[in-house]
């Protein structure tokens, strides 16, 4: 799964996935719902063989960047400490 960054503004960014992944897609967008300073996420996927997964975050303040990369990071941690 590759990601790359659509749009960005100061509150804003819309994120395009190729090849997108559900598993780690989907507890991304449940850690940013708990995140207080997100106000909105919305994950767009239309047709994957049509077009990209989309994932736009809307921050009440800071970089939405950094929301993303907080939220990555604890999805990482939480899949790190998953022993088989």
């Amino acid at each position: 799964m590759k990601a790359y960054t659509i749009e960005r503004t100061d509150t804003t960014i819309t994120l395009g996935f190729k090849d997108a992944n559900p598993t780690l897609i989907t507890p991304m967008i449940k850690t940013l719902n708990d995140d207080e300073n997100v106000i909105v996420v919305r994950y767009i996927d239309e047709h994957p063989e049509l077009s990209v997964a989309l994932l736009y975050v809307e921050v009440r303040k800071g970089k939405p960047e950094d929301a993303v990369k907080k939220a990555s990071k604890t999805v990482s941690a939480y899949f790190a400490a998953v022993k088989e």
